[in-house]
């Protein structure tokens, strides 16, 4: 049986002494991701489970999470209180808590996700508060300088690849083109950052114009900027409010 192109070769050695050679083309057959099959991957260097109940971390969300730990160590800001929307896995936060040493909140509406989170923390041997929390429903308690979220943002009528039906579809797929979160969200953070803060939200590569006039409205007196991502393509909103 020969490695399909999109594992890696250590993956694929894994993958063959976990399974036999029937039973792996099965799965391959399927689409069925092959992270799922393994149990973890890789995330900025720290082991992260996954299962059915958490979507698979992706380089973009890696290379947000990149793009914030240098842009905190750069320009000093002092962490008083940071928050990880969404938090699926807990890779985001696992990785903030550790590269940047800061108190972390993560916070997902999936008891589910949020079981798997905390086993990601404890293998990686981060103090974490994990709540269960519906953002689109409730309100935060507190006020944060760091809020890093990578929300569900793809709409419905999007084509998306065979492997993510095997993926918690509440953590992919949301209402108004893919702009649910970001609309609810952007209109409620300013209510909740502190005086000097950081915003970082992945995006879908087609949200931009929509994304830039909500921040603005809601965020007018902040820097509002856009990065793209390895592939030339805008996948990145960061909002800062220090110097």
């Amino acid at each position: 049986m020969n490695k399909p192109e999109h594992i890696s070769y250590p993956d694929w050695e894994i993958l063959k002494e976990k399974y036999s050679e029937k039973k792996l083309a099965k799965f391959l057959a399927q689409n069925y991701p092959y992270q799922y099959l393994i149990g973890n991957v890789e995330f900025y260097g720290y082991p992260i489970i996954v299962n059915k109940n958490v979507l698979i971390p992706r380089w973009e969300t890696e290379d947000l999470v990149d793009r914030v730990v240098k842009e905190i160590k750069k320009s000093h800001l002092k962490i008083n209180k940071a928050i990880d929307i969404c938090t699926g896995s807990g890779c985001i936060a696992i990785t903030l808590a550790k590269e940047l040493n800061i108190p972390l909140t993560a916070v997902d509406k999936s008891n589910k996700a949020l079981k798997v989170a905390k086993k990601n923390a404890k293998l990686n041997n981060t103090a974490i508060e994990f709540k269960k929390m519906d953002v689109l429903k409730e309100d935060f308690k507190d006020k944060y300088n760091l809020i890093v979220c990578n929300p569900p943002y793809v709409s419905y009528d999007e084509e998306v690849g065979k492997e993510t039906k095997y993926e918690p579809q509440m953590a992919l797929f949301a209402k108004k083109s893919g702009l649910e979160f970001y609309e609810h969200l952007l209109k409620m953070l300013p209510n909740y950052v502190e005086d000097k803060y950081l915003i970082a939200f992945e995006i879908g590569m087609n949200q931009k114009p929509e994304l830039q006039k909500l921040a603005k409205k809601y965020f007018s007196k902040a820097k509002i900027t856009f990065e793209k991502d390895l592939n030339n393509r805008e996948r990145f909103l960061f909002i800062k409010m220090f110097e």
